[in-house]
């Protein structure tokens, strides 16, 4: 059960029990902490399995569930907009 206080007033907000928060798991080609080759990567190949598979493959899931994780929104927003225009610097 998440509390907080909104405007003075308390309020409970529950969330479900199933709900967990998931992240990237550990991948040793990527040993720092900095995680934007992995979360590029995996951006490459989620667009690389839904070219030569489709989006519903279980490898692809895997792929898009990674970089969703692991990636700003911005980012991948203008990856998606290079992407629809043809210039993404990527080889997908």
């Amino acid at each position: 059960m998440v509390k907080y206080t909104q405007l003075g007033n308390a309020t409970t907000l529950e969330t479900p029990a199933d709900l967990k928060p998931q992240t990237a798991p550990y991948d040793p080609r990527f040993p720092n902490q900095n995680q934007t080759r992995y979360c590029y990567t995996s951006y490459l190949d989620f667009h690389r399995c839904k070219k030569r598979h489709s989006e519903e493959y279980e490898a692809c899931k895997y792929f898009k569930k990674v970089y969703t994780a692991m990636c700003p929104l911005a980012w991948v927003t203008n990856w998606d907009e290079q992407i629809e225009n043809g210039n993404f610097p990527g080889d997908i």
